[in-house]
This record gives structure tokens, sequence and C-alpha cells, in this order.
């Protein structure tokens, strides 16, 4: 009987022991290995690559994107981003909330699928048109009227994003040049030339045009 108990308490006292030197190396000294690496090597990454405006303050993520709403109406000052209902009108991802994210999961010939769609590109063609400047439907590329496999990319096409460049210069009584070389400045190229498509963030594109708003004021 004292062997067993002997024996069960040394087995208990080395179960504790690793259980305590995993919990500080796993638990404690890994973490604060791996954070601070990450602080020296890239700092904003790892701080959620948070993006400042002209002022400092920070105003997002460039890996997240935002609505740019006047009420319940998109903004038409501003560059708009891609569709987010990935999850669906009834969720609670339907405006970049980070709560959920995910793709419509909807097949090419669902009727919501197409009708969301086909309400999106009317709106496109509606909203970019204006005087001396008439969006024809085939110039609205897919990532204007589609959500990403997300909902959340920060992301839209050089062709959405020039698409919109009449519409902004309007607005903001800017010439169409000058909103058309902001957008050719915030283009960026395929990663290592090859990877990916090119891409206009539109956090930082409007970063651009509202510290460009303000300085003409």
């Amino acid at each position: 009987m004292n062997n067993s108990v002997s024996n069960t308490g040394r087995v208990l006292w080395a179960g504790l022991r690793a259980l305590l030197a995993l919990t500080l190396v796993c638990g404690v000294l890994y973490p604060l290995a791996v954070t601070g690496i990450a602080q020296l090597a890239f700092p904003g990454k790892a701080n959620g690559s948070e993006t400042e405006d002209a002022s400092g303050r920070v105003v997002g993520s460039a890996l997240i994107g935002q609505t740019y709403l006047d009420g319940e109406a998109p903004d038409l000052r501003w560059f708009q981003p891609r569709p987010s209902n990935g999850l669906g009108v009834n969720s609670v991802n339907t405006q970049y909330s980070i709560i959920l994210s995910g793709a419509t999961n909807r097949s090419g010939d669902n009727a919501d699928l197409i009708q969301w769609v086909t309400d999106a590109k009317a709106a496109v063609i509606k909203d970019n048109s204006v005087n001396g400047y008439t969006v024809k439907p085939s110039d609205v590329p897919a990532d204007a009227v589609t959500s990403s496999g997300s909902g959340l990319d920060p992301h839209i096409s050089p062709e959405y994003a020039k698409l919109q460049v009449h519409r902004v210069a309007e607005r903001n009584k800017l010439d169409v040049a000058t909103v058309g070389k902001l957008v050719a400045d915030h283009t960026d190229d395929r990663i290592l030339g090859f990877i990916g498509e090119p891409r206009v963030n539109v956090l930082e594109l409007n970063i651009a045009l509202k510290a460009l708003t303000a300085g003409g004021q």
C-alpha cells in the first residue's frame, strides 16, 4: 500500500512539474519571445497594420475594409470599397463588421446573388455617371458588385478606382487629372511582380484624398 501511494505521489509530482515547466515555456517565454521579435522586426504588422491619417490619428487597419456612408447611403465624396454582404443581409457582417467574415457561398445561378449583383451594378452606374462621363455596364468590374471571400477586403481593383475618379472629382471640386494621379500613386503592383493582381487600398486612398481636399481649402 505504501509503495502504491508513494508511486502515485511521484507520478503526480512529476506531472505537476511538467505542467509548470510547459506553462512557463509555452505560455510565457515563447509568447514573449515571439512578441519581442515581431516588435523589433516589423512592429507595424505586429500591431495590426494600423493606418494613420495626416494628423497621426489611427483611423483603421490596412488589412480591413471600411464603409464610407452618409446616413445609410454611400457618401459619394469618397472612393467606395467592395460590397460587404458576404454572409448575407441578415448577418452581423453586413457593413464590414469584423465579428464574422465569409463569402456568399451561393451558386452563380442563385436568385439572391443575381439580384445583389444586378442592384449593385445599377447603383455603381448611377452613382458614378456624372456630367460629361457616363458609366457603361461593360465598364463595371466584378469587384464593384461582389464581395471578397472574407467580406472584409480593403482593396479594390485599379479599374474600379478609375471608374470612381470623375464622381470623386466632381463631388470634391477637384480636377479629374489630379484625382486620377492620386489613384495611380496609390496603386500597388503585383507582389514580387507576379503574385496576385494590382490593387488599391481604399482606406489609404481616401486618407490621401482627405489631405488633398484639406490642402485645397
